[in-house]
């Protein structure tokens, strides 16, 4: 009987430990993107092609809590990540924020969010705290941008080029500070016109992509994904994989120390 345990154990240590778990949540209280279900669908790909993490697809905010469910139910208890490709005022009550703020900080969990997730819960501002920033216009709308990689030495972007060209719709942001985050992907700004209406940032930083430790937990954010084409880009989809092996703690490597930006 005990060498029956110890053969099973041994078995269990051999095989590692199971998948990790992703709530995506693809809810548009605002603004409709024809990307989210590419975007959702790519993560659950990604999942799939890399055997690191299954994927549950929520078009609602349901799971969001820590209550316990009926039968078959799952809360939050039950993931290792939030992914948000989300917009506008989603259907969280008290409960429920406070619920993904622990998940967070207190439990240690990650966070991911795409593109419009920062244009997302403008009257919690502890969101707002919590991805670093909120969206604040898009003046250009798409176009190939130039994107430099501020941070190669971080997983998420250490496979990028020291620039290169991708056609995205670029955002603005505001309530944002390098303060409290750590950019990894900037624009380019010599190539656009910092004149054109609804510009309003006066120091050409136009952060893309970025990490911050929250609590106990890891956040990534990235404003990439309004095109169909950025979701389908083999370099970007590593990023998705890498930025949520480094939210889920499966890599250890990764500053999300706040940082000026290079050169200033």
């Amino acid at each position: 009987m005990i060498l029956g345990l110890i053969v099973i154990a041994s078995l269990v240590l051999a095989q590692g430990p199971g998948k990790k778990r992703i709530l995506v949540v693809g809810q548009s209280k605002g603004w409709q993107h024809d990307s989210t279900s590419e975007g959702m669908a790519t993560i659950w790909k990604l999942g799939k092609e890399t055997g690191l993490w299954d994927t549950y697809i929520r078009t609602d905010t349901q799971l969001v809590t820590k209550k316990k469910l009926g039968a078959n139910g799952k809360n939050l208890d039950y993931f290792d990540a939030v992914f948000f490709y989300t917009s506008g005022e989603l259907d969280l009550d008290e409960e429920q924020k406070t619920a993904l703020l622990d998940f967070i900080r207190k439990d240690g969990k990650g966070f991911l969010v795409a593109h419009s997730g920062v244009d997302t819960f403008y009257s919690w501002p502890e969101y707002g705290e919590l991805v670093g920033g909120y969206f604040d216009l898009h003046p250009w709308n798409q176009f190939q941008a130039k994107l430099v990689t501020e941070d190669g030495g971080h997983p998420a972007t250490s496979h990028f080029p020291k620039d290169f060209f991708l056609f995205d719709e670029i955002y603005q942001l505001k309530s944002y500070s390098r303060d409290r985050v750590r950019v990894l992907l900037r624009l380019d700004t010599a190539g656009v016109d910092l004149t054109k209406p609804g510009v309003h940032r006066t120091d050409g930083d136009f952060a893309v992509s970025w990490v911050r430790s929250y609590g106990s937990g890891r956040v990534f954010v990235s404003t990439l994904g309004h095109t169909v084409q950025a979701w389908e880009h083999p370099v970007v989809q590593k990023m998705w994989v890498e930025a949520a092996k480094w939210v889920m703690g499966l890599t250890k490597e990764g500053e999300a120390t706040p940082r000026p930006r290079p050169g200033n």
